[in-house]
């Protein structure tokens, strides 16, 4: 099975938004301005919250648009194989859902 740790997938996310479609491009643009203006949590400052609060690799991370605020949502496998979704406010950086099973057994 292939894992990821935190830290190590922002890079790998990175990439693969890098590679959308070019129909999909000006999303990336205009999340990326809004990163670099300060009015959307960087994904990284998400990820590094995550590995500080919880145990596990990334499966998967959606960026969405809900309303025209960004989320953040990210899937992570934990130590006893319990998936586990994260969903994230992106202009605050605040946690607002978490469903999964287990998820005590994942809390660093």
């Amino acid at each position: 099975m292939w894992r990821l740790p935190l830290k190590g997938s922002a890079a790998l996310v990175l990439v693969l938004l890098l590679m959308s479609s070019a129909t999909g491009d000006q999303h990336w643009k205009d999340l990326h301005s809004e990163v670099q203006r300060g009015d959307v949590v960087p994904l990284e400052t998400i990820l590094d919250w995550l590995d500080a609060h919880y145990m596990g690799d990334v499966l998967e991370i959606e960026v969405e648009r809900d309303d025209g605020l960004v989320e953040y949502e990210i899937k992570l496998l934990g130590p006893q194989g319990q998936v586990v979704e994260f969903e994230f406010d992106g202009q605050s950086g605040q946690l607002m859902q978490i469903e999964g099973v287990r998820i005590r057994e994942m809390q660093r």
